[in-house]
């Protein structure tokens, strides 16, 4: 176990009245980075945190701000061998999806190390993710305070039922893949939170994890069960029935971390600015509110008919479009995924297709930008909302698909049609969904409604207020 210690404690930090918190995510960056802005969160009101991962995580983080450096630790366990794991894999963009239960295998290799941490170090507090099934148990027996912190929100956690539920794989209530196509019994209110069948065919292959030996649904019921308090990032403003059924559900506190809205000079470093310059230079050449923002997240990985029907889509559309098209590092060489012949000369003029690191936020907040061909991570939405950009939707992963169910309900925008079986698509439905949410008058409800919303989720004081409860909760309920 190695430490990082940035340098000693300010005398605040120091003081009785202040906590140590430690924070265990899961070994994925769209876990890291909400983990770590939340240790920032914590650090910001004086207390210390240790932040702990793999020694490549957390050398890949972005710089913590000078003035909460002394009070964040960044603990660095080294990672298991395991068989079939490539040996500089340490998250999941590392890696291809088939390979993410190994990843488990070796993340469940940092009990003992993890074990030795609270040990010595006793926190008062540690917050963990998804996976730890077996980490309640030990900081229970240790006197640490627990609490789960979902990155996910609240209707996703809440479609897995209770934690009893959650760990006999979704309950006896559903067992076939075609009893997640429709609403859990346990939703009292109208809903359309269900999975296609083609989703969760995918979801039940990839949970099940028969290398690890423990699936998703019981490391999820298992981390709930055994923490004190929930945390999730949410707020009451949108859809917030799902709240009160979380808390009845587990029968313990849910605290609101807000939705934790990113700002946009947190997330680029000095060496990206001349990319950035770049990609600007284009926006500012585009009509206002015309491009197409194309991101479909660092873990979904398009099959070659996949991207190019969505190549062919994106050009049938007729509208400006910025692309992000970063091949996932665990991909195989030997199976390259290529552009339609051509594509990149026909679309010269009103596309771009960048292959490497974005400033997100930044291109999202841009004027020329009016839509978002999202794949629906959480994070992805918030940050698309903030700005008030209508959604186009592409889900792939876990809890994309629940999600594009509630945001279509909430009309943002409208997914891609898709083949109920297999989850195909076409390159003329691309096209069209583009188009309807852009600019035709059909969409304009979805152009207001996101604009809308916007006042919601980019609201920073009214985020920072939960935080600063959620905080208050850590502060008075410590052992």
């Amino acid at each position: 176990m190695e430490i990082n210690r940035h340098r000693k404690l300010t005398p605040m930090a120091a003081g009785n009245d202040n906590l140590h918190v430690a924070m265990f995510p899961w070994l994925a960056f769209g876990h890291l980075i909400p983990f770590l802005e939340l240790s920032k969160s914590i650090a910001q009101k004086g207390h210390k945190v240790s932040f702990i991962s793999t020694p490549r995580n957390i050398d890949r983080l972005p710089t913590v701000p000078t003035n909460l450096a002394p009070l964040i630790t960044f603990v660095k366990l080294k990672l298991p061998r395991v068989h079939k794991l490539r040996q500089d894999a340490e998250a999941t963009t590392d890696i291809r999806t088939d390979d993410i239960p190994f990843l488990k295998t070796a993340y469940d290799g940092l009990e003992p190390g993890l074990t030795r941490f609270l040990e010595t170090e006793s926190p008062d507090w540690i917050i963990y993710d998804f996976s730890p099934h077996w980490l309640p148990t030990i900081a229970a027996r240790l006197g640490v305070s627990r609490a789960f912190f979902s990155i996910f929100n609240a209707w996703f956690i809440a479609f897995t039922g209770s934690s009893s539920e959650a760990m006999i794989n979704g309950s006896d209530q559903r067992i076939r893949p075609e009893d997640f196509t429709v609403p859990p019994s346990w939703i009292p209110f109208p809903n359309n939170v269900a999975y296609r069948l083609y989703e969760i065919n995918w979801v039940m292959g990839s949970s099940t994890d028969n290398e690890s030996g423990v699936s998703d649904f019981y490391r999820a019921g298992s981390v709930i069960s055994g923490s004190e308090v929930v945390l999730v990032r949410y707020c009451n403003e949108f859809e917030p029935e799902w709240i009160k059924l979380l808390e009845e559900l587990h029968k313990k506190p849910v605290i609101l971390l807000g939705l934790m809205p990113p700002s946009a000079q947190d997330r680029v470093d000095d060496k990206n600015e001349a990319e950035w310059l770049t990609i600007k230079e284009w926006l500012d050449s585009q009509d206002k509110g015309s491009v197409v923002y194309v991101a479909l997240g660092s873990e979904a990985t398009l099959s070659q008919n996949e991207l190019t029907e969505l190549a062919i889509g994106l050009e049938l559309s007729g509208l400006p479009f910025f692309w992000v098209l970063r091949k996932p590092t665990g991909s195989e060489e030997s199976n390259p995924i290529e552009l339609p012949d051509r594509f990149l000369e026909r679309i010269r003029d009103r596309g771009i297709v960048w292959m490497s690191w974005v400033p997100q936020l930044k291109i999202l907040g841009h004027e020329s930008v009016g839509g978002f061909l999202s794949h629906l991570g959480w994070s992805s939405i918030i940050e698309g909302l903030m700005f008030g950009r209508p959604l186009v939707m592409l889900p792939f992963l876990v809890d994309q698909g629940l999600n594009a169910r509630v945001l279509v309900d909430n009309k943002v925008g409208i997914e891609v049609p898709r083949n109920e079986t297999d989850g195909s698509f076409k390159r003329d439905s691309v096209a069209e969904s583009l188009r309807l949410v852009m600019v035709e008058e059909e969409g304009r409800i979805y152009r207001e409604r996101t604009k809308e919303l916007s006042g919601i989720f980019g609201d920073k004081e009214l985020h920072n207020r939960y935080m600063d409860t959620c905080i208050k909760y850590l502060e008075n309920h410590t052992k």
